[in-house]
């Protein structure tokens, strides 16, 4: 049921005192990099709060310590100089924390991971139908400001001594919640704010949030480890915190609410500029948008689309079942790299716990030039489900060299880690942002209907659940052998490609259709050049 929000909403109030101050507006190429800005920050904050789980994991239910490693390359002895196992100077922490230390100590962790992304892929699909309902500008605060209240909760349990496992399960349940609000809401901005021109460079460009924000989280938690674990929860809890403030202050969910007209708003042709959009845009301000009263009436008066109407927007289902695979895939290596690392032999040497967190960051390097690959690609073919389908592909041999030849040494096994990182999280970056926001815009929504986060959650909580299927199935499988696991990852994206391949077609055979125009304006398949009589008579 499509929902209807006809609110008044108001310019941020950071951008009224700046207006003040400055005594002008900013233009709209101005706001365009305050909003990517913003945004990236946004998700980069989301990110960094989820990773304090993973780092403290070795202090909740520390393993044996082992005897020293060789350094690894290239990272050196700036971050394998101590371990993080035994680190923390609380005598209680060094030996683990009950109830994770326990006998079923892993399989507890296991159980609140899980937990946390069952939420979060749940809450998904509820979050977007109200990003699109309610002002994603307030919405994303509250979500921001909710999901670090919650991590810092978390955290607590370590000054106030809590050792129930039911609490950290809730706290994990609800963070899971609050996280689902991101993901739709930053899409949806910024499928407001950019048309399909180079949607996916700029997207797969902005999409480095995610591997800045789990490193950034990583460096953040493990910073402060040494002091006591809770403060690696308090401290990611409070910057997505400050995060939130700086999206209530100054993010612009919509153009209208600072006076332009909505990016995708159809525009007559009698008033289209041709390859000048800023332009265009800039004429439409209106006056009454200029003064400082900071009301906006439009984009509080869009109605949303309903879920049952966003999946019969065509190409949602396909892109969703992929990502359903395609995370599993991804979020597969981002649970179990470390741990596969550190098992495996590499050059002859077995690596730390902590140097195999470090090394496995390189993935995620190898994954934001996979995101900007790929919505590059996909931009100049005009083709997501190609470029989409051909990463998948890809993916599969990539990830079968690296099971192969990832253990000849270091250096091999380093490149051979982004290249796989490339392809496996390359697709998965152009799904959740250029092709989201491509149809959250699709021409059957409407020019008045609101579906991009909506579109987005169903993709991406469709995805989520995949994210939530791989960690566990290779829990099991890795007891098989590695080998067992790497044959589902490669299974995973050969499914992934297949499920695309109805909208690959459809790709190619409009392109092999589609006339070419002559320098004369003449189209191959209208009037060829033995018949020149057939331009009069058009």
């Amino acid at each position: 049921m499509a929902g209807n929000s006809d609110t008044v909403r108001q310019t941020p109030p950071g951008i009224l005192l700046i207006r003040k101050i400055r005594g002008k507006d900013w233009s709209l190429t101005t706001y365009r990099y305050i909003i990517l800005l913003i945004t990236f920050i946004a998700y980069a904050c989301y990110h960094a709060s989820r990773k304090p789980s993973s780092i403290v994991k070795s202090v909740l239910c520390p393993d044996p310590v082992k005897g020293p490693k060789k350094k690894p390359w290239p990272i050196g002895e700036f971050f394998v100089r101590q371990e993080f196992v035994g680190l923390d100077r609380n005598v209680s922490t060094a030996k683990g924390w009950d109830p994770f230390n326990g006998t079923h100590g892993t399989s507890k962790l296991g159980e609140i991971d899980l937990a946390f992304l069952a939420c979060y892929s749940v809450g998904m699909f509820v979050a977007g139908h109200l990003g699109d309902t309610l002002d994603l500008r307030l919405f994303l605060t509250t979500g921001m400001v909710g999901s670090g209240i919650f991590v810092g909760l978390f955290g607590m349990g370590y000054f106030l001594d809590i050792h129930a496992f039911g609490f950290y399960l809730i706290m994990q349940m609800v963070a899971g919640l609050f996280q689902a609000t991101g993901w739709p809401s930053v899409v949806a901005v910024i499928g407001n704010w950019f048309g399909k021109r180079k949607r996916g460079l700029i997207m797969g460009v902005w999409n480095a949030h995610t591997s800045v924000g789990n490193i950034s989280g990583s460096l953040l938690a493990a910073s402060v480890l040494d002091y006591g674990w809770g403060w690696s929860f308090i401290l990611p809890g409070a910057s997505i915190v400050m995060g939130g403030i700086i999206v209530y202050l100054f993010l612009a969910a919509y153009p209208e609410d600072v006076g332009f007209p909505y990016a995708n708003d159809p525009i007559p042709s009698s008033e289209r500029l041709p390859n000048d959009e800023e332009s265009h845009m800039q004429k439409g301000k209106t006056a009454a948008v200029e003064n400082n009263s900071g009301i906006r009436y439009g984009s509080g008066s869009r109605t949303s689309v309903g879920l049952f109407q966003a999946c019969l927007i065509p190409g949602v289902i396909p892109f969703a079942f992929c990502l359903f695979f395609a995370k599993l895939v991804a979020y597969t290596f981002l649970y179990w790299l470390p741990f596969y690392l550190s098992q495996t032999e590499i050059g002859g040497e077995y690596l730390s716990v902590k140097t195999a967190g470090n090394l496995s960051t390189l993935f995620d390097v190898g994954g934001i030039f996979g995101g900007i690959i790929a919505g590059y690609i996909s931009d100049k073919l005009k083709a997501r489900a190609t470029t989409a389908a051909t990463f998948m592909y890809a993916a599969i041999p990539s990830m079968l060299l690296y099971r192969t030849y990832g253990s000849v040494s270091q250096t091999v096994n380093i490149v051979l880690m982004m290249v796989a990182g490339l392809f496996v999280n390359g697709p998965y970056a152009l799904i959740t942002t250029a092709v989201s926001a491509d149809l959250g815009t699709h021409s059957s929504v409407r020019g008045d209907s609101r579906a991009l986060a909506t579109v987005t959650a169903i993709i991406d909580g469709t995805g989520s659940v995949g994210a939530a299927l791989g960690p566990l199935l290779t829990g099991f499988l890795s007891t098989q052998g590695w080998d067992a696991v790497f044959i589902m990852l490669m299974v995973g994206a050969l499914i992934a490609g297949l499920l695309l391949s109805r909208l690959v077609v459809a790709e190619i055979t409009e392109k092999i259709r589609r006339p070419v125009t002559t320098s004369n304006g003449w189209q191959n398949n209208e009037a060829p050049a033995t018949q020149p009589l057939l331009r009069d008579r058009s």
